[in-house]
């Protein structure tokens, strides 16, 4: 199989190319362009050199398709989003790139059913509802929900098959933007010997950041009908929890890292069963994830 893994340079991106290429997959990355280093911490020189790279944007259709037939792609996995902050400071560019790319991508896949695998794409946590809410908290999170609803109309309208997963709170080497890196920043600052402050409060569903690339490719793999939406599993913690276990961890750091107590306006935590039903439980332990975290945050 070929894949065409957009947000390749994401955080998530580089550990589902890395997954793929452990299952000796062909992978083409495409991405705008710029800092590579995420893919350079998840992947050795040998798997750096194996993927075929395309700079190209998910809002230019006519590139998109190019660049599929040109590779003989007959698998995506759609990672490319900007996340809730760039969203916010921008949000024509945060409907072009969530919205309209991903429409996109499910378009490019309807033209070339005869070949594709399902279509599997990032939502997100922050596309549901606080209880009484009637949307979302932010655009981001409209967007990501918006993207849902593609995917349910390609398929009733259009026969797409998709797998769509809500990553919660992704954590690990490579996560270092959007509003829920801040415990992976605060896991770097203390393997760093630095003062971190988490700045809200709450639990959070946390998710290793290489199992949540491992999480989409057995997506992908699962050849799934219909076009589902799954929340992945993790553990749930608590700010104040995190904090201890990182002290644990790190005994030099302690009392150096600390978090605030308002909770993000998301759910905590939510069912991932039909998660685990289809693919299997992928989540590690969080004291696991955040001991191989921090080793390898150390200078």
């Amino acid at each position: 199989m070929t894949h065409l893994v957009t947000g390749a340079l994401g955080a998530i991106g580089a550990w589902s190319v890395r997954s793929l290429l452990e299952r000796g997959e062909d992978v083409v990355t495409y991405d705008l362009g710029g800092s590579d280093h995420r893919l350079r911490l998840a992947l050795g020189g040998e798997q750096l050199a194996a993927i075929t790279r395309v700079d190209g944007d998910v809002t230019d259709l006519e590139q998109l398709e190019r660049v599929i037939d040109e590779h003989g792609v007959d698998a995506i996995i759609h990672l490319a989003a900007l996340q809730v902050p760039f969203v916010r400071a921008d949000p024509l560019a945060g409907a072009r790139v969530n919205v309209t790319g991903t429409v996109n991508v499910f378009e490019a896949a309807r033209r070339r059913a005869d070949r594709m695998r399902p279509v599997v794409y990032a939502s997100s946590i922050a596309a549901i509802a606080q209880p009484g809410a009637a949307h979302p908290s932010t655009l981001y999170g409209v967007f990501k929900l918006a993207n849902e609803g593609t995917a349910e109309r390609y398929f009733e309208d259009y026969g797409v098959p998709s797998v769509g997963l809500r990553p919660h709170t992704v954590y690990g080497p490579g996560r270092d933007q959007g509003v829920t890196s801040a415990p992976t920043a605060a896991m770097v600052a203390a393997a760093e010997g630095r003062e971190f402050r988490i700045p809200f409060g709450g639990a959070l569903q946390f998710q290793y950041v290489a199992d949540a690339g491992e999480a989409f490719v057995r997506a992908s793999e699962a050849e799934a009908t219909g076009a589902g939406v799954h929340n992945l599993d993790g553990p749930v913690v608590t700010m104040q929890e995190l904090v201890a276990l990182i002290e644990r961890t790190a005994p030099d750091a302690a009392g150096l890292i600390s978090a605030g107590d308002e909770p993000l306006p998301f759910p905590s935590s939510v069912d991932a069963t039909s998660f685990v039903e289809l693919v299997g439980p992928v989540a590690r332990p969080i004291d696991e994830g955040v001991a191989e975290a921090i080793a390898s945050f150390r200078p």
